[in-house]
């Protein structure tokens, strides 16, 4: 089939929607569907670079489209000029491009699949705002879409009460051979964090906690790795010096695989103290590279740590817990307690993830009658 994804921020940005998609795009390829990506012409880290309106990176076309507005709510119009061939427009995120192909489900009439990814409600900012939204706009959007599928339960539990019977659980995919077996073969008092640089991710509880790690001497190190986004890596570094961390935590943006690899190689513990995931791909990126996680108890770390209990959870909001339950964990670690690299995250591959994804697309072709056989026909 032809598939068209429609995402907000793709490739040469690097994040987890971008990775989901990049990854995804992929395997359906591989499955001999023909894939492309629609998304934005400028990046929300650097909006005054304009991107090619074309290209193809790691093998996979990409179109960009001109918006306006602000990056919380994208407005682009061009969208619906770019349908082309499609059988099935598959939207990744609630935003504008959600909105919009429902309104105009009428006219462009294609079969439409919607992946969650947290929504919108990763902060507490304007909650009330998000909630009458909510409840508003994206519960008539979604009767537009023929299926909704949610990335973790959490996300099913929110999306079910505004599109009863009609959500989905497809857990996220990951590339565990990425960084399989990366982590530091000798204990290391090196943590190591992965992701975007946002009010969301509380990096400020991570330095409070790395402040009370270092209370006796600075024998623990914190690489920071990911993008800048609502939270500028200016802003970071400063907070670094300003708590008395330069030297002991590093930042390190825009990195390719090989060099956060890299990274991973000189660390023991994944940590983060993110208020919100919609799944935690990092986390499991993480356990396949043998790092041991210690999580803020989230909904999704919390069910994931359900699941595979060389997670720690630990509420970094109290810096000395947090540093505490460090502690523990390296030492588990040292004494060799934990077994690295022992959880089955076989789940998680790629392969599995995109053939439930296609199963999904046909149910839909099918409920809107553009089944195989009707396009056969």
């Amino acid at each position: 089939m032809s598939i068209l994804h429609v995402v907000r921020q793709f490739l040469p940005n690097r994040g987890g929607l971008e990775d989901f998609v990049a990854n995804l795009a992929r395997e359906q390829a591989r499955l001999g569907h023909r894939v492309r990506v629609l998304t934005l012409d400028r990046l929300f880290s650097a909006p005054e670079m304009r991107l090619p309106a074309r290209e193809t990176l790691e093998g996979i076309a990409i179109e960009r489209i001109p918006f306006y507005g602000s990056p919380r709510y994208p407005v682009a119009p061009a969208a619906f000029r770019h349908l082309g061939d499609a059988d099935l427009v598959h939207v990744h995120a609630i935003d504008f491009f959600f909105d919009a192909f429902a309104l105009t489900k009428p006219l462009h009439r294609r079969p439409m699949v919607a992946t969650t990814h947290g929504g919108f409600f990763h902060t507490s900012a304007h909650s009330r705002l998000k909630k009458l939204w909510f409840e508003g706009p994206t519960r008539m959007s979604v009767r537009a879409y023929e299926a909704v599928v949610a990335c973790s339960e959490s996300d099913a539990r929110l999306f079910q009460g505004i599109a009863p019977g009609s959500v989905s659980v497809i857990q996220n995919g990951v590339d565990l051979d990425k960084f399989a077996g990366a982590a530091s073969p000798e204990p290391q008092p090196a943590l190591l964090t992965i992701g975007r640089f946002a009010h969301n991710k509380r990096l400020d509880r991570l330095l409070a906690t790395m402040r009370a790690l270092n209370a006796q001497g600075p024998a623990w190190r914190l690489r920071i790795v990911g993008v800048p986004s609502d939270v500028s890596a200016e802003a970071l570094s400063h907070e670094i010096d300003r708590m008395g961390l330069t030297g002991a935590v590093t930042l390190h943006t825009g990195l390719d695989a090989p060099a956060v690899r890299d990274l991973i190689g000189r660390s023991s513990l994944f940590v983060s103290a993110s208020e919100y995931e919609g799944f935690g791909i990092a986390l499991i990126e993480a356990l396949s590279a043998g790092l041991v996680p210690v999580a803020h108890p989230n909904d999704a770390f919390a069910w994931l740590q359900g699941r595979h209990p060389s997670i720690t959870l630990a509420d970094f909001a109290d810096p000395d817990a947090a540093a505490a339950a460090i502690r523990r964990a390296y030492d588990r670690l040292a004494s060799s307690a934990i077994l690295r690299g022992a959880e089955d995250l076989s789940e998680y591959r790629w392969s599995g993830v995109a053939a439930r994804y296609v199963a999904v697309y046909e149910a839909a072709l099918a409920e809107a009658g553009h089944g195989i056989a009707a396009r056969a026909a």
